[in-house]
């Protein structure tokens, strides 16, 4: 209760108009809003300029991801990103971005946001799309010299698309 209660004041004082009468914070910059503004949709809305394919995303994987990832996406330290075909519906289900994940959007969103670990949002948005179509290229999604952008990211389809169910909740919003 305390968490919610703290959270609570913090959200009152950082909403415009209330920086003045507490005396703390600052209302954002349309610049520092949209600097922050990064997440891209399903959809493809959100996706920035740019481009990139798996023939250059190896080298930025083999120097940025593969010390937690894996050599070829198999997991080491962190999180397993190749595999797991078929296995879902099985005992041991393997969740890997070929056998789970629905969107290939969400994968450069979540690259762009989080990796590399040691020092997130700092790829280029040409590195990012080149990180992500390798990515994908080690599951079999994409070909090596196939160029991923705004117009063909969303476009993607992967193998556990249709995996997913829209959530009926109202309160919900599903893509």
């Amino acid at each position: 209760m305390r968490a919610r209660s703290s959270l609570l004041a913090l959200l009152l004082i950082c909403m415009p108009g209330h920086a003045a009468r507490f005396g703390v914070g600052q209302t954002p910059s349309a610049e520092l809003l949209q600097a922050w503004d990064i997440d891209v949709s399903p959809s493809g809305a959100g996706l920035p300029a740019g481009s990139g394919d798996a023939a250059r995303g190896r080298g930025l994987y083999a120097e940025l991801c593969a010390a937690c990832h894996g050599a070829s996406g198999e997991g080491g330290p962190m999180d397993r990103l190749v595999g797991g075909a078929g296995t879902l519906t099985s005992d041991k289900p393997v969740k890997t971005v070929g056998s789970f994940w629905p969107y290939a959007t969400t994968l450069f969103d979540y690259i762009r946001r989080a990796m590399p670990f040691n020092a997130p949002q700092s790829l280029t948005s040409e590195q990012v799309y080149a990180s992500t179509a390798y990515v994908l290229y080690l599951n079999g999604i994409v070909g090596e010299t196939d160029v991923l952008d705004a117009r063909t990211l969303p476009k993607v389809l992967m193998p556990n698309r249709s995996g997913f169910v829209p959530d009926p909740r109202p309160d919900v919003h599903s893509h």
